[in-house]
């Protein structure tokens, strides 16, 4: 009988098997070993069983699982299948550097419950990205002022995944069920850390930006819809700190909108977004660099 591993590392995937390979390896480079991983794959049609199946290594265990779409069904099948103590979460066209596990699990030790980290996103954007800090984790910050945590640079401890419920599959949500999740965790005050250190890669191409943004915004509006406050809506200060949350919210998808050159998209969006908060400079600093944008386009194709 195999011993049960520190560390479970759930891996969702659908026809990314160039991208899962550097995936697996990046686990198999780990100096930290005591880990398993498991692929939910969504019956993937490219060559992603023989992918797996290369490595030939008992740690990597394969799942064929149909999540209908929803990817936090392939999550929560993973989590039901986890035997390790730490649950971590791998996005298969993602990888981690070698040195990633080990430097975030002593902080459990410490009193930690869920662990973060930087990543460094690569392809058609390049920036890196850190979880946090801290207070920006809580139930209040999360909710009025956004999501700081990204699957793939957390760890977390297994009873309160369970405890939480996992992930939500409520296709309404989807692209921003892994935010409803923070969302639970926080509610249950769970203790953060976060390492001020860049410990992996965050790919970003075309499969996750242009076409999801609308899909994304309308699945957050959903994720804060559900944690506002129900009660004293009549409190102005409340009021107007929600109207603030939507324009952020407009603020993050008009943004989005014009990194991909959709100007009948992200002027609307913006200008949503100022309807909500007129006191938020950056949309109107966005507005005026969109517009000088499109001027400079335009006369370079006279």
């Amino acid at each position: 009988m195999t011993s049960i591993p520190i560390i479970s590392i759930i891996i969702p995937t659908f026809n990314h098997a160039e991208y899962l390979r550097e995936a697996l390896q990046s686990i198999c480079a780990q100096t930290f070993c005591d880990w398993e991983a498991i692929v939910i794959n969504n019956f993937s049609e490219d060559d992603t069983i023989e992918v797996v199946a290369s490595f030939d290594d008992s740690r990597i265990h394969l799942e064929n699982f149909r999540n209908s779409g929803v990817i936090a069904a392939s999550r929560n099948r993973g989590i039901e299948l986890a035997r390790g103590r730490y649950l971590a979460f791998l996005d298969s066209d993602d990888k981690w550097y070698p040195e990633k596990l080990a430097r975030c699990i002593p902080f459990f030790s410490a009193g930690a419950e869920l662990v973060g980290h930087g990543l460094q996103w690569i392809g058609d954007q390049k920036r890196v990205v850190f979880c946090g800090p801290e207070n920006m984790a809580s139930f209040s910050a999360l909710l009025y002022e956004g999501c700081c945590l990204t699957t793939s640079s957390t760890i977390v401890e297994k009873h309160l995944v369970l405890a939480a419920g996992g992930f939500s599959e409520d296709p309404a949500i989807v692209t921003a069920e892994d935010y409803h999740f923070w969302m639970k965790l926080a509610q249950r005050g769970i203790k953060v850390h976060f390492i001020r250190e860049v410990l992996g890669e965050y790919r970003v191409h075309s499969a996750n930006q242009s076409g999801a943004v609308l899909r994304h915004l309308n699945a957050v509006l959903c994720v804060i819809n559900e944690f506002f406050p129900k009660e004293d809506l009549r409190d102005f200060k409340l009021r107007m700190r929600i109207r603030r949350r939507y324009a952020l919210a407009f603020y993050g998808a008009g943004r989005a909108m014009q990194r991909n050159g959709q100007f009948d998209q992200w002027w609307r969006l913006l200008v949503c977004s100022v309807n909500y908060w007129p006191f938020f400079l950056k949309s109107y600093i966005a507005i005026v660099l969109g517009l000088v944008g499109v001027a400079r386009k335009k006369r370079t194709l006279l």
